[in-house]
C-alpha cells in the first residue's frame, strides 16, 4: 500500500512561513549577518544544533558501489537469501570506509524475519520506494518482527571496560555554573584529556536537583514514582575539540547546564572513555516496507520497520506502511531523509506508540512523516543530550510530539507541520511510572501546530519561537493545580527570520557548501 500521502513527504523542500518574517530577540542575524544569540541572567543560549546528521552535519550521504544483487522470486520467504547477500558484502574488506550496497531489484520480497546488517560500511539498497517508477518492496509476514536492524556491537561492556583503563583519566569540573550551549568549561586538573578524546560528563542524579526539580512527590494510584533514581548519573558523550590550561573546548555544545549548587556532593566527574565500539556507515535506501495492518495495542509484539543504532550511519527515501513503533534510532551523528511512516489501522488503547523515536545524540530527521492517529509522531526517551533536529518535517492525523520521560534536552522543531496535532515540552508527571519532566532547553521554530504545550522546567528554559497555532496551560497530570508556568513564547503567530533556524547555523559554521551537501 503506497499512499498518496508520499507525494508530500518526497517533495521539494518547502519554503518557511508565509507572512513577513520578525526576528526574535533569542536567535538573529547581527549587522554582519553573523547570529546573535540572547543569554538568560545565568549565561545559557539557545545551543548550535547544526551538527546534528551523519558527520556531524553539511556532509553529503555517500553513494556506495553496489557488491551483490537479487532479484525478487515471488511469494517464498527472502529472509535468508537477503541475509546470505549481506553477510557475503560483509566478508569483503572495507575500502574507505564502504565494503559495499546489497541491491534488491523492483519488486517484493516476502520476508518472515528480521535482516540484520551486522557489520561497518554496508548498505541495503531497493531500487525506489514511489510513489511513480520501479518500486522495491520489504512485505513482512509471519511471526511479528522488525524488517531491518542493525547489530548494536557495545552491549554488555561494563564501566571499566568503556573506560578502557585500570586508572581512568577522570576530574571534576570546576566552575560554579556551566550553561546550556557552552562549548567550555573548567576543570579541576586538565592532565590526560587531549583534542579528539572522547569524554562523558555525568551529571549526577541527587535529592537535591530532583527536589528542585519538583519530582520528589510524584504519586499514582497511590504510590511513590520515581522520576530519576538517586545516586545515577545522566551521561553526556562529547569529543573534546582542544584544550586551554584546565579548560575543555568542546566539538558539541552541551545542551543542559550543570550548577553545582544542586549537583555537589558529588559533582559533575568527566572521564576520558574509549569512543564507544558502535557500528558505522551503514545506509538504508531507496526501500518500500509494508506490514499487515495492525488494530491492535503497542504493548503486543509488533511488526516494526527499522532499528537503527550507529555512528555515522542514515536512512533515505523509505516509504513505509503499517507499522507500529515504527523507526528507533540510536547512538549519534545519524540522518534520516524522506523517511515517512502511513498507518490506516488505528492503534487500540490510551497509551500510545512512538512511529520515530530518536534516542541518540547528533540526530537528524530531514523531511520525515508520519500519518497516522492516536500515536506520538516524534518521542524521546530518557537522558540524552542532543541535538536532536526535526527539519522540515510534516506529520498528518492527531497524534503529539513530545519528550516523553526523565530529562532529554537539546530538540529542535525547526519548520515542522503538524495541522491536527501537537507539540509537549512539558512535565508528564507520574504518567507512565513517573516520566515527569520529559525535555528541556529545547526549541519549536517556525513551526505550524494545532497546539503547544511548552512548559518551563525549574532551572531551564522551552522556547517556542515564530510558531502558528493555540497555547494551552496544563497542571501536572493527576493534578488540577496549579497551571505549570509556560516555556517561553517569542513572535507567536508571526514567523521570524531566519527562516530556518538548523540550516542558517549550519551555513555559520561550515559555510554555505555545507546546505548544498545536504541538498538545500
Amino acid at each position: 500500500m503506497r499512499t498518496l500521502f508520499a507525494f508530500v513527504v518526497f517533495a521539494a523542500p518547502f519554503i518557511c512561513l508565509a507572512g513577513e518574517p520578525t526576528t526574535s530577540e533569542w536567535v538573529h542575524a547581527g549587522i554582519d549577518g553573523k547570529l546573535l544569540y540572547k543569554r538568560t541572567s545565568s549565561g545559557d543560549r539557545i545551543m548550535d544544533f547544526s551538527t546534528a546528521g551523519y558527520m556531524g552535519g553539511g556532509v553529503p550521504l555517500p553513494s556506495v558501489p553496489v557488491k551483490r544483487t537479487l532479484q525478487p522470486l515471488g511469494a517464498v520467504d527472502e529472509t535468508a537469501r537477503i541475509q546470505n547477500a549481506i553477510n557475503e558484502v560483509v566478508a569483503m574488506p572495507l575500502e574507505g570506509g564502504f565494503r559495499g550496497a546489497v541491491l534488491l531489484g523492483p519488486g517484493t520480497f516476502t520476508c518472515s524475519n528480521t535482516i540484520f546488517i551486522p557489520a561497518n560500511g554496508v548498505v541495503l539498497r531497493g531500487s525506489g520506494c514511489g510513489p511513480t517508477g520501479q518500486v522495491t518492496t520489504i512485505k513482512m509476514a509471519g511471526g511479528r518482527h522488525v524488517a531491518i536492524a542493525t547489530r548494536p556491537s557495545d552491549r554488555g561492556q561494563s564501566d571499566s571496560q568503556k573506560e578502557g583503563e585500570d586508572r581512568p583519566v577522570k576530574t571534576l569540573i570546576a566552575d560554579t555554573y556551566v550553561p546550556s550551549g557552552a562549548t567550555s568549561f573548567s576543570v579541576l586538573a586538565a592532565e590526560g584529556f587531549n583534542a579528539g578524546d572522547t569524554v562523558e560528563i555525568r551529571k549526577p542524579v541527587t535529592e537535591a536537583w530532583v527536589r528542585f526539580m519538583g519530582m520528589d512527590d510524584l504519586t499514582r494510584d497511590g504510590r511513590h514514582q520515581t522520576w530519576i533514581r538517586t545516586g545515577n548519573t545522566i551521561a553526556i558523550e562529547r569529543r573534546i575539540a582542544s584544550t586551554s590550561g584546565n579548560k575543555l573546548i568542546l566539538e558539541v555544545p552541551l545542551s543542559d547546564s550543570l550548577d553545582t549548587k544542586y549537583l555537589s556532593p558529588p559533582g559533575t566527574v568527566v572521564v576520558k572513555i574509549k569512543p564507544p565500539p558502535r557500528l558505522g556507515q551503514i545506509g538504508i535506501e531507496n526501500l518500500h516496507i509494508e506490514s499487515p495492518p495492525q488494530a491492535v495495542n503497542h504493548t503486543q509484539q509488533l511488526y516494526s520497520a527499522i532499528r537503527m543504532n550507529g555512528e555515522d550511519c542514515w536512512a533515505r527515501d523509505v516509504l513505509i506502511d503499517e507499522t507500529m513503533n515504527s523507526v528507533s534510532i540510536g547512538g549519534k551523528r545519524v540522518t534520516f531523509a524522506r523517511v515517512a511512516v502511513n498507518r490506516k489501522a488505528l492503534h487500540q488503547g490510551s497509551s500510545k506508540p512512538a512511529e520515530f523515536a530518536p534516542n541518540g545524540d547528533q540526530i537528524l530527521l530531514d523531511h520525515c512523516a508520519v500519518n497516522a492517529d492516536n500515536v506520538w509522531f516524534v518521542a524521546t526517551g530518557a537522558g540524552h543530550s542532543g541535538p536532536i533536529v526535526l527539519l522540515n518535517c510534516v506529520f498528518k492525523g492527531n497524534g503529539h510530539i513530545e519528550g516523553h520521560q526523565r530529562w532529554t534536552t537539546g530538540m529542535l522543531l525547526d519548520n515542522c507541520r503538524l495541522p491536527d496535532g501537537g507539540i509537549d515540552f512539558k512535565n508528564r508527571g507520574a504518567m507512565g511510572s513517573g516520566h515527569g519532566w520529559g525535555l528541556g532547553w529545547s526549541v519549536a521554530w517556525n513551526c505550524v501546530a494545532k497546539s503547544y504545550v511548552v512548559q518551563q522546567p525549574p532551572g531551564a528554559f522551552n522556547w517556542a519561537i515564530g510558531c502558528k497555532g493555540e497555547r494551552l496551560l496544563m497542571a501536572r497530570p493527576f493534578d488540577a493545580e496549579p497551571k505549570l508556568p509556560e516555556g517561553t513564547f517569542d513572535s507567536h503567530e508571526h514567523p521570524v527570520a531566519p527562516g530556518g533556524l538548523y540550516l542558517t547555523q549550519l551555513a555559520e559554521r561550515l559555510g554555505p557548501s555545507a546546505l548544498k551537501n545536504i541538498g538545500y
